[in-house]
């Protein structure tokens, strides 16, 4: 009997990463997801991805909270250890929070808050992970259309994003002896409770993003749960270091 593959997606609690998650299930893949303050929204999610035949399981973690990696990962080696498994095919670098403020009024501690989350944690969180990550595996950071396209307000969300497309293209390099292909996914604006769901919610900022989207229409979270899951099931090897946004065409 062939192990099905089995992903871990921080973050998996909602939005994108739960869309991520389910969309793995119906590939047939297994998935733990990880959240950080809302275990009853990951506990619906893992009753969902087995409802799909898909074995899941939720850990909590901060993914801002460097200290707390080593014990964590030690807790996931004994989960997978759970599942009769030694490591992960799939790593989905997703969990984060937003921030919308003129860079004339950003504080440090706010700036420092982007960087935690986006870039030192998902830096040093891989960087843990390393020895349970099987050979072959693949890497997906989430990073965003704002790495691209500037919008007032968003200038430190946006500069740690383009850290992780920058970091990305290293670990391509150096991981490539292992097999393992590392790629980031740029969504565009998603209407989600991201940054308190103004994308959802606010009338005036969905008309404006659908009109620069040749679809006419913002993006749900599955547009991009889809293309992350779609990207590991195609089992494209060669595609590594690469930049895919999803973003429907917004500001072409």
């Amino acid at each position: 009997m062939t192990t099905a593959p089995i992903a871990l997606i921080t973050g998996g609690n909602r939005g994108i990463g739960r869309s991520t998650a389910i969309e793995l299930a119906r590939d047939g893949v297994d998935v733990i997801v990880t959240y950080r303050t809302n275990e009853a929204e990951a506990r619906e999610v893992v009753a969902e991805t087995e409802a799909l035949g898909a074995t899941g399981r939720a850990l909590r973690l901060d993914t801002s909270v460097v200290a707390g990696f080593a014990a964590w990962t030690a807790d996931l080696k004994d989960v997978l250890a759970g599942l009769d498994r030694e490591g992960i095919d799939l790593l989905v670098n997703n969990a984060g929070t937003g921030l919308q403020q003129p860079f004339a009024e950003t504080t440090e501690a706010q700036f420092d808050a982007m960087v935690d989350v986006h870039l030192k944690g998902v830096y040093f969180l891989t960087q843990g992970l390393l020895p349970l990550i099987n050979d072959g595996a693949s890497i997906v950071n989430v990073s965003s259309g704002l790495a691209r396209v500037s919008h007032a307000g968003s200038s430190a969300y946006a500069v740690v994003k383009g850290g992780v497309e920058v970091l990305t293209r290293y670990l391509a390099v150096e991981l490539g002896g292992r097999g393992i292909t590392v790629n980031t996914v740029a969504p565009g604006a998603v209407a989600t409770d991201f940054r308190g769901g103004a994308v959802r919610d606010t009338p005036e900022i969905n008309a404006a993003i659908a009109a620069i989207s040749p679809f006419g229409r913002v993006a749900v979270a599955d547009d991009i749960g889809t293309a992350i899951a779609g990207l590991f099931a195609s089992r494209s090897r060669w595609v590594t270091g690469q930049r895919i946004e999803a973003s429907g065409g917004m500001a072409l």
